[in-house]
């Protein structure tokens, strides 16, 4: 057993006084010791962070000891060490940015929840779709079989994507995932709103369909991006996994991420070894170009 772990975990729940919670939970945590990322919204909560056992055993229990929190699912992965460099607690409007012309409560107006063993059966299905609630890059590393990727830059381009591009199916069955679960809990509430009919979300998202013995994590190609120090981690436990992200250089093969080192630019993307050896690090020549010019 490793000395450290990775918690993550979320949860829609009105929150009294949310800002001033996210301070005081702030200071609780760097008196625990942890790091990671925690959100603080008065929908609720949303995190993920690392520590020792002991630490975030503690920090559990200390949730759970909160009536608000008591009943909050955490999905737990051992580590070698921190997952994270820093720690950030802060409030925020929305735990996931969406700006929508209605106010909607994730909670009571999101889709259907599947068990990995029910959504890998709906996935066989002729008459469904199935969506990506993650951004582009998440989905080049990694993604469920037949899945759509959005063209979106961000999460609140969702509803008017939505609109333009899947009105016509409206019709079928729309299965949704996201990472942890978080992001379908509001993506599924707009489907619904936009007038989608039979609406469903992974319960629990990719890091919970991976770990699920009866699935394996089969059907998902690639890896799952994840954010924190790890950056990528296999879900699917079969032989049947492939990789399926593209070098940004050479387009061959490759699940592995890096931050281009030009300070002005740090574009992260997907590079094998080859090329990150032939780049030294950098996404482009411009980018090379560039910072040497300002490093002379």
């Amino acid at each position: 057993m490793n000395e450290y772990r990775i918690l993550l975990f979320y949860k829609y729940i009105p929150i009294p006084e949310a800002e001033a919670f996210a301070a005081e939970h702030l200071q609780y945590c760097k008196e625990l010791g942890i790091k990671g990322r925690i959100l603080i919204a008065d929908e609720g909560i949303n995190g993920t962070l690392s520590g020792t056992v002991e630490q975030t055993e503690q920090y559990m229990a200390d949730m759970r000891n909160n009536p608000l929190f008591a009943d909050m699912v955490y999905k737990i992965d051992e580590s070698e060490g921190h997952a994270f460099k820093k720690l950030f607690v802060r409030y925020k409007k929305e735990l996931v940015t969406l700006r929508y012309n209605k106010e909607l409560n994730p909670h009571t107006d999101g889709g259907q929840r599947l068990s990995p063993v029910e959504f890998y059966e709906y996935m066989q299905r002729d008459d469904v779709i199935i969506l990506d609630g993650r951004n582009g890059y998440e989905y080049d590393l990694g993604h469920f079989q037949n899945a759509i990727r959005s063209d979106v830059d961000s999460f609140r381009e969702f509803p008017e994507w939505i609109r333009e591009n899947l009105a016509d199916h409206k019709d079928k069955h729309v299965l949704t995932y996201c990472t942890g679960g978080v992001r379908c809990e509001t993506l599924t509430a707009v489907l619904l709103n936009e007038g989608f009919k039979d609406v469903y979300q992974l319960d629990g998202g990719i890091v919970t369909y991976g770990k699920d013995p009866q699935t394996q994590g089969r059907g998902f190609d690639g890896n799952c991006y994840v954010f924190d120090e790890r950056i990528s981690v296999r879900i699917n436990q079969t032989e049947e996994n492939i990789i399926v992200g593209k070098c940004h250089h050479c387009s061959e093969p490759t699940d592995r991420y890096i931050n281009c080192e030009d300070d002005t630019c740090h574009l992260q993307h997907l590079c094998c070894d080859k090329c990150d050896a032939e780049f030294q690090g950098y996404c482009s020549t411009d980018c090379h170009e560039h910072d040497m010019a300002a490093s002379s």
